[in-house]
C-alpha cells in the first residue's frame, strides 16, 4: 500500500465500491470520517451512505455490510433517499 493514508484508502474503495454499491439500501460510497452516536471523530475511513439503518439482526447476511475493509474502517451513515435535483 502507499504512504499516504487518502491514497490508501481510495485504492481500497475503488477495489470494493462495486461489491458495495449492490448491497440492498446502499445509495453511495466515499472517504470520510467516522460518526459515533453521530459525533464526528477524526477517524477517516471508507463511509457507506445507506437511505436507513437497520439492526444487523434484521438484515440478511447478503445485505450486512463489513466493519472494515483490508483494514481501512467502514462507517455506516443514513442519509434517506437520494435524488437528483435540476
Amino acid at each position: 500500500m502507499s504512504t499516504d493514508p487518502f491514497e490508501s484508502i481510495q485504492s481500497v474503495l475503488k477495489a470494493h465500491q462495486d461489491a458495495l454499491m449492490a448491497k440492498p439500501n446502499v445509495v453511495g460510497v466515499g472517504i470520510g470520517f467516522r460518526e459515533t452516536h453521530g459525533v464526528r471523530t477524526d477517524t477517516v475511513g471508507i463511509v457507506v451512505l445507506v437511505s436507513h439503518k437497520f439492526p444487523a439482526a434484521e438484515l440478511s447476511p447478503e445485505a450486512l455490510l463489513p466493519t472494515e475493509l483490508d483494514g481501512i474502517p467502514v462507517d455506516v451513515q443514513e442519509v434517506g433517499k437520494i435524488s437528483a435535483q435540476s
